[in-house]
C-alpha cells in the first residue's frame, strides 16, 4: 500500500520533482554523513572537509579523501538509483536535485540532473584554474597522498561544496526553479538539515504543491507531507517503478 499511495501520488501530481540526499545511496554502500554511525559522527567536518581546513593544510584533506573517492568510484547504481531514472525516461520525474556527489544517477541514468553540491567528476587547482577529470585524479593518487597540479604543482580542489564554500549559483537556482513549479517534490534519503536545499519543500509548498518524503529517519517536514515512509529508498523507489511502468 505505501508504494501504491506514492505511485498514486506521482501519477496525479505532475511535474514531479526528486530530492535526494546521502540516503538513497547507502545501499550502494556509500555512507550517510549525520546519523548517529555517519561520517560526521567519527570525523569533524571543519577539520576534513571546510574550506578554511583545504587552505590550511590541503595534504591533510587529501588524506580524508583519497580512500573515500576510491569507495564512491567503485561503489554502483542501486534500485533507487535505477527506479529514478527509469521515471525520468518514461516522463514521470521531471529532475533529480541531489545533494550527493557520488555520479550514481548520472551512472544510473538520469539526465535532469542538478549537482547541488558539486561532485567528484572533477578536481580543479585553485591556483592556476586546471581542471583534471576524476580518471586522472584517481590515477595521480596512486603514487601520491595528494593529486598536484601538472602545469604549476599547486594540490587540486575536488570540485565539491567543502562547509564554508558557497553553492554553485546556476544548480541553486535551478533547483530553487524547480521546487516552485513542482506539483510533487519527493524527498529520498535526506534529513532536510542543510540549508538552503532544506528550504525546496518550503518553495513547493508555498507554490501548492504537495509533499512526499522517503527518510529513514524525522525531518523537518513530515507533519507537512502528504506521504511519509520510513523505509528503504530501493525497496520503495523499485515498487513505484513496477507499478508505475
Amino acid at each position: 500500500m505505501d508504494a501504491s499511495e506514492l505511485a498514486r501520488l506521482i501519477r496525479a501530481n505532475q511535474p514531479c520533482v526528486v530530492l535526494t540526499g546521502a540516503g538513497v545511496s547507502t545501499e550502494s554502500g556509500i555512507p550517510d554523513f549525520r546519523s548517529p554511525t555517519g561520517m560526521w559522527a567519527e570525523f569533524d567536518p571543519t577539520e576534513y572537509a571546510s574550506l578554511p581546513a583545504f587552505r590550511a593544510d590541503p595534504a591533510k584533506v587529501w588524506r580524508f579523501y583519497k580512500p573515500r573517492i576510491a569507495m564512491l568510484t567503485e561503489a554502483e547504481p542501486n534500485a533507487a538509483h535505477f527506479a529514478l531514472a527509469a521515471l525520468e525516461r518514461a516522463g514521470l520525474v521531471e529532475a533529480v536535485v541531489t545533494q550527493n556527489i557520488d555520479l550514481l544517477h548520472e551512472r544510473a541514468g538520469n539526465r535532469n540532473l542538478v549537482e547541488v553540491h558539486g561532485s567528484i567528476r572533477t578536481a580543479t587547482c585553485p591556483a592556476c584554474g586546471s581542471t583534471y577529470r576524476r580518471d586522472a585524479v584517481v590515477a595521480k593518487l596512486e603514487d601520491a597522498e595528494a593529486p598536484g597540479c601538472d602545469r604549476c604543482g599547486a594540490i587540486l580542489k575536488p570540485d565539491v561544496v567543502f562547509f564554508g564554500e558557497l553553492l554553485p549559483v546556476d544548480a541553486i537556482e535551478r533547483a530553487f526553479e524547480l521546487a516552485r513549479n513542482a506539483r510533487l517534490l519527493l524527498v529520498v534519503g535526506s534529513s532536510l538539515e542543510v540549508h538552503p536545499i532544506a528550504a525546496l519543500p518550503e518553495e513547493t509548498l508555498t507554490s501548492g504543491g504537495r509533499l512526499a518524503i522517503v527518510n529513514k529517519g524525522p525531518t523537518p517536514y513530515d507533519r507537512r507531507a502528504d506521504l511519509k515512509l520510513e523505509m528503504g529508498a530501493g525497496e520503495i523507489l523499485g515498487a513505484v517503478a513496477d507499478e508505475l511502468l
